[in-house]
Parts: C-alpha cells; sequence; structure tokens
C-alpha cells in the first residue's frame, strides 16, 4: 500500500495531457509549486514512549512485533482520504504513532489493553487502513503516547458452518484473501466495496462497510452474525443465534463503532454459495429524476439484482459511471450499471421466477429489464465483469493523479428516505458550490433499498494555497446541508473525526450521552482511538 496515495505504487499514473487541459482551462487547475515529498522526508515527533513502556508491549507480543521504526510509523499514519494524503504529500507526520504493536490472539489483546489503560497510552485499532474520515487519527492529550494496533497477524479463517452457511474469521483477513480462503467451499462474502483489495474484515465490521453488490448481498453490518471482541473492561462474546428477543442487540454496539469500545478479534459471518454467471450490462435515461424513480421501482418492486447504480448528468457526461476514466465530451442523459449474479436457467425452474433467491439469473435480468424498460429507460450494452471490476477498483488511482495535477478531489455521501433524495441531493449541490466557487460535483446513488437510497458525491476544483482548509470548509458546508436536509451524516465510510460534530446533531444530546456512557463504562481510561466518533461534551 502506498504511503502517500492509494494502493499499489506501480499502478499509479499521470493524467493524459488532454485532460490536464481541460482541467485549467474549466477549473482553472495548475501544477503544485512543490512536488510530494519522499517517505525519509516526513516530519515525526520523537517517540514519545518511554523505554519501559516500549519494552512492556514487546513483553506482550514479542520484540519482533513492536515496530518503531520511521518507516513503519509513516505507514500506520492517518487514512486515505484526501486530507490524510495532502498532509502526507507534504511531509506532515504529526499523527504518526509511537509504535506499532501487532499482537498475534485474543488474549495478547487482552494483555495489551490492560497494559495501555494502566500506563495511559492511546490505542488505535489498524486494519487496512483505508479510513477516509479521520478514523485513524488519535487524540493524544493526556496520554503518555499513541500506539497503532495492526492486526496482520490475525489472517486465518477460523471455521466454516456449510449447513449453517457461516464462516469464523479473523479481523485481519483482508478481502480478496477471504475470497480465496472461501473459495474451495464454493462459498463467497460477497463484499466488493471499492476499498476491497486492502481492507479487512474487521475493518468492514467496525466502519458498517457496504459493496458495490449490496442490492444482491446486503451490507457488511447485516452479514455479521456473531462476534468477539477484547475490551479493557472484559471480553464480549457476541451472537448466539440468527435473531434473538434477548433484549437489545449489542452486536450493533460493536459494529460500527470505529474501535472506540473494544478490539474485534473474532467475526462470524454469513457467506453464500458463488454465483455460477455474472453479467453487468449500461441502461441510459433522460434524468436523473427519470433514473431515481426507475432504481426506486426497482428496489420496491424487485427482484433486486447484485448491482444497481445510477451516475446523475455530470458524472455520466465525464465518464465516471465507468469510474476507470475521465472522458471528456462523455454520454448524454444518466447512465445505470445494473450487475446480475447466480445460476444459470433450468428446465425445472419456476416459469414465474417465484423462487426468490434462487431465481436463475436470465429471469432476473428479464424481470428487471421489463420494470427498467417501463420506467423510460434504454438498454445500451453490456460491461463485462472484469472491465467493471478494474474499473470500480482503479478509481482512486485516478484521485492520486488528479490531486498531483493541482486539483483538489475527494469524496462524500450520505443517505436518506426516497422522499427527501431530491432536496438533499440539491442542498449537498448548492453547499459544495457555495463554498468552492465553480466546483465539478457529481454524484450517483450506489445502494438502494425499499425505504430510500444513497447518495455519493465526487467533488474536483482547482487547489488553493492550503488545500486542505479548502476542502474542509466545503465538508462543513456539506455536512450540514445533509443534517439540515434530513440525512444521515454517513451511510457506509463511517463518522471518525471528520463526520463527529454533525454525528451529535444527528443523535441529538439524549443519543450522544448514551454513546459517551458506553464508552465510559467499556473504557473507563478512554484509550480506545479517542477523539474518534464520540461526540464530545457540551
Amino acid at each position: 500500500m502506498s504511503w502517500s496515495g492509494w494502493g499499489d505504487p506501480a499502478k499509479s499514473r499521470e493524467l493524459p495531457e488532454q485532460v490536464r487541459k481541460l482541467l485549467h482551462d474549466f477549473l482553472g487547475v495548475r501544477a503544485p509549486e512543490a512536488p510530494a515529498v519522499t517517505l525519509e522526508s516526513v516530519r515525526l515527533a520523537p517517540i514519545a514512549l518511554a523505554g519501559p513502556q516500549v519494552s512492556a508491549l514487546a513483553g506482550v507480543v514479542g520484540p519482533d512485533h513492536v515496530l518503531t521504526s520511521h518507516e513503519a510509523r509513516v505507514r500506520h499514519t492517518r487514512g486515505k482520504s484526501t486530507p490524510d494524503l495532502l498532509r502526507m504529500r507534504a511531509g506532515d507526520g504529526s499523527d504518526a504513532p509511537d509504535a506499532v504493536v501487532l499482537p498475534g490472539s485474543h488474549e495478547e489483546v487482552a494483555r495489551l489493553l490492560e497494559l495501555c489503560a494502566r500506563e495511559r497510552i492511546a490505542v488505535v485499532p489498524f486494519g487496512g487502513g483505508t479510513s477516509v474520515v479521520g478514523g485513524l487519527a488519535a487524540a493524544r492529550a493526556g496520554f503518555t503516547g499513541v500506539i497503532a494496533l495492526d492486526l496482520a497477524r490475525f489472517d486465518r479463517l477460523l471455521r466454516v458452518d456449510a449447513e449453517s452457511m457461516v464462516a469464523e474469521f479473523e479481523p485481519g483477513v483482508r478481502a480478496p484473501d477471504a475470497e480465496r480462503l472461501l473459495a474451495p467451499y464454493g462459498l463467497t462474502l460477497g463484499h466488493f466495496p471499492q476499498s476491497f483489495e486492502y481492507a479487512t474484515l474487521g475493518g468492514f465490521a467496525a466502519a458498517r462497510s457496504s459493496g458495490q453488490a449490496s442490492a444482491g448481498y446486503d451490507r457488511f453490518d447485516d452479514m455479521v452474525v456473531g462476534l468477539t471482541v477484547a475490551t479493557p473492561s472484559g471480553d464480549l462474546e457476541l451472537g448466539r443465534a440468527p435473531k434473538s428477543a434477548a433484549g437489545p442487540d449489542l452486536r450493533q454496539l460493536l459494529l460500527g463503532s470505529e474501535g472506540v469500545f473494544g478490539v474485534i478479534t473474532a467475526l462470524r459471518l454469513r457467506v453464500r454459495r458463488a454465483p455460477a454467471e455474472r453479467l453487468y450490462e449500461r441502461w441510459r435515461f433522460a434524468s436523473f429524476a427519470a433514473g431515481r424513480e426507475a432504481v426506486r421501482a426497482i428496489a420496491q418492486e424487485g427482484p433486486l439484482p447484485a448491482v444497481l447504480r445510477l451516475s446523475d448528468e455530470n458524472e455520466t457526461m465525464i465518464g465516471l459511471a465507468k469510474p476507470e476514466t475521465i472522458e471528456p465530451g462523455g454520454e448524454a442523459g444518466c447512465l445505470a450499471i445494473v450487475g446480475y449474479e447466480g445460476r444459470p436457467a433450468t428446465g425445472r425452474d419456476v416459469a414465474d421466477g417465484s423462487a426468490g433467491a434462487g431465481i436463475p439469473l436470465s429471469t432476473r435480468r428479464d424481470a428487471v429489464a421489463a420494470v427498467l424498460a417501463r420506467m423510460g429507460g434504454e438498454p445500451v450494452g453490456e460491461v463485462s465483469g472484469e472491465e467493471w471490476e478494474r474499473g470500480r477498483f482503479s478509481a482512486p488511482y485516478l484521485r492520486d493523479a488528479l490531486l498531483a495535477a493541482g486539483a483538489t478531489v475527494e469524496t462524500l455521501e450520505t443517505a436518506g428516505f426516497w422522499s427527501d433524495l431530491p432536496r438533499l441531493y440539491d442542498a449537498v449541490r448548492l453547499a459544495l458550490l457555495g463554498e468552492l466557487g465553480s466546483p465539478l460535483v457529481m454524484c450517483h446513488i450506489s445502494h438502494v433499498y425499499e425505504t430510500g437510497a444513497s447518495l455519493y458525491f465526487t467533488v474536483v476544483t482547482a487547489q488553493e494555497d492550503d488545500p486542505v482548509a479548502q476542502w474542509e470548509r466545503a465538508k462543513a458546508a456539506a455536512s450540514t446541508a445533509i443534517v439540515e436536509a434530513g440525512g444521515t451524516i454517513t451511510h457506509h465510510h463511517g463518522v471518525g473525526r471528520d463526520h463527529r460534530d454533525a454525528y451529535a446533531a444527528e443523535l441529538g444530546p439524549a443519543g450522544v450521552a448514551i454513546l459517551q456512557a458506553v464508552k465510559s463504562r467499556l473504557d473507563p481510561a478512554g484509550i480506545l482511538n479517542p477523539g474518534v466518533l464520540i461526540p464530545r461534551s457540551g
């Protein structure tokens, strides 16, 4: 993973001259005056931990699993948001941990939390490092030091219960490895977010991740049937049955908790049969409003495809409906990507396809196509699964190229009920335009439900002298607009530090007090990811 960008450095690229000229002519983008620094040039504060504290950490996990090198600290600094990357490219490593600690068992995690609580050492659980909301930058005030608790050694598939369709994993398993480990059983998680190549299963749970095929496989939090968690106040074993009426479901406290209540050390996940066929196609609609009504009809009438995504006019025109590249002068109207996964049809299938999840791919496709056509959609051809996935997973490299060219480019997302979606869409766009002047603002519907959907915005504008402050102003305006328009501050990126204040407005004082009480009970010393998620008092 690149320390100052996304993914494999060998896959990085530069923008074509045509695109650079377009950015200059339409947005005023100019190349930055200073190039990005090297890893060795990143400025780090001296290690705050005392020698005996480092030795005590090594006494729990072994000396080889406590890293204090310059490179290890840099590679565990912050996540992958645009402000994170801009700070790293400028050489600002002020949020670096003092040490990186790699436990190898639940017992070691529990002992580390006990030690850190006693020594007042802040602990940042670290999976794939793909947070885009400031979820990996701990507050240092009141602590003797900060460690990144890297769960890379928790990399095993522990058990497969094929009868119950449940698999138990350790949290440090990266998503591609999870699919590789399940393949011999003919199973899949079906969870493919844009961070798929680098994110971990524990991170998916801690941030309530949603994948591109959420219409067919649900969100990641819907897949979690059980959790093992180490907290400074003791262990939690959650999830005895598929559903229960035994009080509030405490799993929901840990899902989305971003490491502030405890450290997930094992997950029991619902799995599905791996599909025999995949097919992706594109549909065109005259407007975003018309396309929105079509995807709403699919979400409410069914059957759902695995992937259902609708780009607005700007995103379609600029070519990000295929998110691999920028194609100036792209297609008119609004493009939808519809993806199907399933099994081939057989002579034994019921003609009307009423078998729910067992509907053959072709039957499901015909039913969805009938609704899309009835709602004014026009089919414009198939897209190979390889092309879709390649473009999907390479889009963050385009963000890095734009940053290097002098453009500030960032994303934000929200969700709302169908009746609120038009107002939410307009409010966020107007807030961004009002703060940034004349940016390029694009949007797509990325996840759909019977009652509503998510909106995912991409913003491109020329960098100011202080691009971090520039985006923070725009993000604050957009966050206020989301709250006032009745949307949620995040659908799948998480709260982190960036959304914490808006999250407080969404929760209200009583909700904030509940979170603070849970934090106080499970983590009395406040060592777990301080400054993240939990709104401040007052």
